[in-house]
């Protein structure tokens, strides 16, 4: 590969904005984004001896992304504060289910949204949401990981995995609500 090919001005000129992209989208916060991404270049430049050339030099760049992405929520879960429990008592029975004023609510579509319009309210939401839910359904639910490897990027318990992504779906479910019905 050419000296030119391999400049780190071209990697953030050719690459920059799309590793930002991706950032933002998973860590919704831009100055962790721009954090991380500055963390992968100079992790590129570092071990750059490492590229093979047998792939696109994006994909080389995306993977040290999602490592260091996965490195930031780490460090923020180890300086994280332990949340008080949700008050979630107005969505449920006694018997944990399903409360009869939930149930009777009119039911919204997402499939009769734009997609566009969509994306928009699911951002705002997720954006609502504490930041370990957040992460937690994202990881789920985007990038599709298994619960193994959530737990294990995230350095906490399946339980605590489940409790997290039932958090973060009922809050997400009220928020859709509230703003589709706007």
């Amino acid at each position: 590969m050419s000296d030119e090919a391999n400049s780190a001005e071209n990697w953030l000129r050719d690459h920059g904005d799309q590793l930002f992209r991706y950032a933002r989208s998973r860590l919704r916060d831009v100055n962790a984004a721009e954090e991380v991404v500055q963390e992968t270049f100079v992790a590129a430049v570092k071990h750059r001896g490492q590229y093979q050339g047998t792939g696109p030099m994006g994909a080389w760049l995306l993977g040290i992304l999602k490592r260091k992405i996965v490195d930031y929520v780490r460090r923020q879960q180890r300086e994280m504060p332990v949340e008080d429990l949700d008050n979630t008592a107005n969505l449920f029975d006694d018997r944990g289910h399903w409360s009869t004023t939930v149930m009777k609510r009119n039911p919204f579509r997402l499939d009769q949204m734009e997609p566009q319009e969509l994306h928009r309210i699911l951002n705002q939401c997720l954006d609502s949401l504490p930041s370990n839910q957040a992460r937690a359904f994202v990881l789920r639910e985007m990038d599709e990981l298994t619960s193994e490897s959530i737990c294990q990027e995230l350095a906490i318990s399946m339980s605590n995995l489940w409790v997290l992504l039932h958090r973060a779906r009922i809050r997400l479910a009220e928020c859709i609500t509230v703003k589709w019905s706007s």
